[in-house]
């Protein structure tokens, strides 16, 4: 287990920033055979990309909702991830091609869906905890590096 920071800290990182949510809604749990394939596919990607320096993949961090998991990845361009996303030799497009066989011999045993953000500014805090989120995709500063106030940290710009 990551050893908790108890000071207040938040990330620092300057540059183009993409949040990109990528979840699987699990419709028939029941049915394993009908999701576990999609499932199992995103640790085979997220070993490819982390291998990569330079694939653009800057961290994530995974939940279990209770329809299935989410995966919050930042990357570091959204051109990287589209490379990534559109590569034929990436495990990414086979792993796409069989889900969409899945899902049209099962529709509706499960879905998947994303939501791509191209961040222009990112404010965060992390108090009594290890790294995590943005913090753990880049790294840890204590507060004052970036501001006190959340406002101070959503406007910090880098000097130049």
């Amino acid at each position: 287990m990551a050893a908790v920071n108890p000071a207040r800290m938040t990330h620092d990182y300057d540059g183009e920033l993409v949040v990109f949510l990528i979840g699987m809604r699990v419709n028939q749990p029941w049915r394993p055979s009908r999701w576990l394939p999609a499932f199992r596919a995103m640790p085979a990607m997220l070993r490819e990309l982390y291998s990569d320096p330079d694939s653009g993949l800057l961290g994530h961090t995974m939940t279990l909702g209770a329809n299935g998991p989410l995966l919050v990845q930042y990357w570091s361009s959204m051109d990287k991830l589209y490379r990534y996303a559109s590569n034929p030799a990436a495990a990414h497009r086979p792993a796409w091609a069989a889900f969409n066989r899945l899902v049209r011999k099962f529709p509706g045993a499960v879905g998947i869906w994303h939501d791509t953000y191209l961040v222009n500014s990112a404010e965060t805090l992390y108090a009594g905890m290890p790294a995590f989120g943005l913090a753990a995709a880049t790294s840890a500063v204590p507060v004052t590096r970036r501001g006190h106030t959340a406002a101070e940290r959503l406007a910090y710009q880098a000097a130049a």
